[in-house]
């Protein structure tokens, strides 16, 4: 098929559908001439997917990349596998949360403005259009400034790209618990037993983050102990 009948058939404009090709999510169409491309319904599939999953996964390009990437990738997406599985869950996590004017979050905090923009850039909040934020991104900017507080400055090098380590990560473990949890449940449990365990599981598992986190710390600083005193 050609652009215009591939536009009609995802949904997506040919500049985003251009975009992507360049960002590697699809395919590079085959090409008669250097100004005839073709396109195939993998190429709708592809698409469809990557709509689905930015607008009822709410997933950055970044991630929907490496889930398109994976071995079999794309297995675990169908729609028929829990429908109204991510609409319910996210009620449920708060993501239609009441938003935030961000110049109420900076009086309220004593953020400087400089800092808010330093964290749109990287990602660590995100402000929309109208100038607010999620509650979640104002608890976000709350541990933020007690860092900054505690002594985690600018002026040490905590801040910006610095920390994108953070998102980063996040980033993929969260992809590699969404691929698990679809592969493993989709087929096996029903959509209400498929829910309360999500639900729950974001829950246990940042407590068991949490205390795997503390125990590498402090692993590690037994080992650097042992250095020292292997050196002296």
């Amino acid at each position: 098929m050609r652009m215009r009948e591939l536009e009609k058939a995802s949904g997506v404009g040919r500049e985003t559908i251009r975009y992507y090709i360049r960002e590697g999510l699809l395919p590079e169409p085959a090409r008669a001439s250097r100004n005839s491309a073709f396109y195939s319904d993998d190429h709708v599939s592809r698409l469809r997917a990557i709509k689905r999953l930015q607008e009822e996964r709410f997933l950055p390009l970044a991630v929907i990349r490496s889930l398109l990437e994976a071995e079999d990738g794309e297995r675990w997406l169908a729609p028929a596998a829990f429908p109204m599985l991510d609409s319910m869950l996210a009620a449920r996590l708060g993501a239609g949360q009441e938003r935030v004017a961000i110049g109420d979050v900076i009086d309220q905090l004593g953020i400087d403005t400089k800092v808010i923009a330093e964290h749109t850039a990287t990602g660590m909040i995100a402000v929309d259009a109208a100038g607010t934020v999620s509650a979640r991104d104002v608890a976000i900017l709350r541990s933020l400034k007690e860092l900054a507080d505690i002594g985690f400055t600018e002026d040490l090098g905590f801040v910006g790209d610095q920390v994108r380590f953070y998102i980063d990560f996040i980033e993929w473990v969260t992809n590699q618990e969404m691929r698990l949890f679809f592969e493993r449940t989709a087929g096996h449990v029903g959509e209400a037993r498929a829910l309360d365990m999500a639900e729950r599981g974001v829950s246990a598992v940042n407590d068991l983050l949490s205390q795997l986190r503390t125990r590498a710390l402090l692993r590690k600083l037994g080992e650097r102990r042992r250095v020292a005193n292997d050196n002296s």
